[in-house]
């Protein structure tokens, strides 16, 4: 399998649909694949992409942030998935907006749109907090996902009201170190060396490493609940051996086994898109193709990231790549799926 994976990724890299990749691919619990291919830098000179390189996770983030830390306030009792959002946030019943309720935020069910560009008015993140509890629906409530950063970006701020302290310093604390995730974080102070360059910035004059690619986060000091996060495909099996293990890591519980099972249940059966309290449900179209199974659930991230879970046979599958950096930035969605393909066939 091995050299199957890695040729199919080489020819992506000769294609220029990816400047290069990290995977890690787990069966029942044991690294089938840990390999590094092609370049985590194009221009102006080709460096090579190296194992431990620091990947920017885009929306990624949620599931390693705002949905680990939303399971772990309902774990705690701090909150409940039927709170409604103006319960925390006041404004935010205007508009229509009173019935939203912390679970459709987590299942893009809010009737909030998709995005917004709030970085293009120089708004910081108080300020794109009071925009988003301003918005006006552009769905009834409940009844059509539409993926949305708004929510997630609000999400966290309830988080950071809910524990009482910064967004970054609760992840830090109680989901990064007990992972022993000490490569992963937001705006980490690393040298360029170690990043995969994602686009160009105007701004910079430079291609952006270690500097969220995702413009809004940028705005919000680089820590948000949509974007932002870095990581190296090391930290991150770590992540995915907890949620493969049923919320617990070396022994620890990071998130209970109720509460890792309520986040993976099809709460969208109304929609062709299934979606769990922040996981993708696998459903007709999604990045992990055509062979994982019913049961699947993982998620992507718009720089080229992605995680992926077949609980039926206890297959993962972590893909890390810079794809923003790339000559065809659109290949990934081809890419994604046919490599879970390939992957899934061999077992």
């Amino acid at each position: 399998m091995k050299e199957k994976v890695i040729h199919f990724l080489q020819k992506e890299i000769d294609v220029e649909n990816i400047p290069g990749a990290a995977i890690y691919i787990s069966h029942k619990g044991t690294p089938v694949l840990e390999e590094a291919v092609g370049y985590r830098t194009l221009y102006p000179s080709r460096e090579p992409m190296q194992l431990d390189t620091v990947f920017d996770l885009a929306s990624l983030t949620k599931i390693l942030t705002t949905m680990t830390a939303s399971l772990q306030l309902l774990d705690k009792g701090e909150i409940r998935l039927d709170d409604s959002i103006s319960y925390f946030f006041p404004s935010f019943s205007e508009n229509g907006k009173e019935e939203i309720r912390i679970r459709h935020l987590l299942t893009h069910t809010s009737g909030l749109t998709a995005l917004r560009p709030f970085y293009k008015d120089g708004l910081n993140t108080e300020q794109i907090i009071e925009k988003i509890c301003a918005e006006e629906l552009e769905n009834p409530v409940g009844q059509k996902v539409v993926y949305s950063d708004l929510g997630f970006i609000l999400l966290a701020s309830l988080i950071e009201k809910v524990v009482e302290e910064p967004f970054a310093e609760y992840v830090s604390r109680e989901i990064l170190s007990p992972l022993e995730m000490y490569e992963t974080g937001f705006n980490l102070p690393l040298g360029r060396e170690r990043f995969a360059a994602t686009e160009f910035s105007e701004t910079l004059n430079d291609y952006k490493y270690g500097v969220v690619h995702d413009e809004t986060a940028e705005a919000m000091g680089g820590v948000s609940g949509h974007a932002g996060l870095f990581s190296t495909l090391n930290d991150l099996s770590n992540f995915a051996l907890m949620i493969e293990n049923s919320g617990s890591f070396k022994g620890r519980k990071i998130i209970s086994t109720v509460a890792l099972e309520l986040s993976k249940r099809n709460f969208t059966p109304f929609d062709e898109e299934g979606r769990g309290l922040g996981w993708q449900i696998n459903s007709p179209r999604l990045s992990c193709g055509d062979l994982f199974s019913n049961s699947s659930y993982g998620h992507t991230g718009f720089t080229g990231t992605s995680m992926w879970f077949d609980p039926q046979i206890q297959l993962h599958v972590i893909l890390l790549t810079n794809r923003v950096h790339a000559k065809n930035q659109q290949g990934i969605l081809r890419l994604r799926p046919r490599l879970h393909n390939l992957i899934r066939s061999q077992f």
